[in-house]
């Protein structure tokens, strides 16, 4: 499975969080975008809508097991994705911002 490490990112790389609602709620990266592991499949065309074209996808949730699921999911639908390692704790602990849905600064749940 390909991973990037939190530090590797760029402001700009195309992120999709798959953690649930409540999590997603408590804090997320500002940008990304939110779809849960519960609800991807189905939701699977906001994702094809939303991703810039010929993008990597970056999939984030808490600590990189569900992202890696859906990042396997995608690589099998011939879309360019990666597991970001260590997920959302990792994030934060390296001082990435997380803000909740106020854009106040949020925690990771």
């Amino acid at each position: 499975m390909p991973t990037v490490e939190v530090t590797d990112l760029k402001d700009d790389d195309f992120l999709l969080d798959v953690r649930e609602d409540d999590e997603w709620q408590a804090g997320h990266a500002e940008g990304a975008l939110h779809i849960p592991i519960s609800e991807f499949v189905a939701r699977y065309g906001e994702l094809t809508e939303a991703a810039p074209q010929d993008a990597r996808v970056h999939v984030i949730c808490r600590s990189g097991g569900r992202s890696a699921q859906v990042a396997m999911y995608l690589v099998q639908q011939g879309i360019d994705a990666v597991n970001v390692d260590g997920g959302m704790q990792v994030w934060a602990a390296v001082g990435r911002p997380v803000v909740n849905d106020e854009g106040r600064p949020g925690f990771v749940l």
